[in-house]
């Protein structure tokens, strides 16, 4: 075979390797460090976005949908996570949309949309979700934060 045909394989198959890795990641449940007691995940977040979250009502954990307005997967995630937070007790689902504040994504770690972070009471990050979620996964990593 000529070299050619050798690269062109080799292409392939790093392609199809990476797409493998992608797919086994996305919408994958990982867990955050813990935080210390005196901080929470609200302190690094933008003052105007902060202000949104504490105008939301109270609840166990709160599932926060980073979105875009041209992002096809997030208009699946914000309905899967709307449906999820009404059959869920103790859920509440916010989406913020990062079209008109995007210097927001650094601070936060949002690399990409959607992107759901998932708070508990006291406003510190569980855990995160890049790509729409696994409801499955979601409901397992939710269970001990829920009543």
């Amino acid at each position: 075979m000529s070299a050619g045909v050798w690269v062109l394989l080799a292409a392939v198959a790093a392609t199809l390797v990476f797409g493998l890795v992608w797919r086994a990641r996305e919408g994958r449940v990982r867990a955050t460090a813990d935080h210390d007691d005196e901080g929470t995940a609200l302190d690094h977040f933008p003052a105007e976005l902060r202000q949104r979250l504490d105008d939301e009502p109270s609840a166990d954990v709160t599932l926060v949908q980073f979105s875009t307005t041209f992002c096809a997967p997030c208009r699946h995630t914000r309905i899967l996570l709307a449906d999820f937070a009404e059959r869920t007790d103790g859920v509440h689902h916010v989406d913020i949309d990062l079209t008109d504040h995007p210097e927001w994504s650094t601070p936060l770690g949002v690399h990409r949309t959607p992107t759901t972070l998932a708070l508990d009471g006291a406003g510190r990050e569980i855990f995160r979700v890049a790509g729409v979620p696994r409801r499955e996964e979601l409901g397992s990593a939710l269970r001990p934060f829920l009543p």
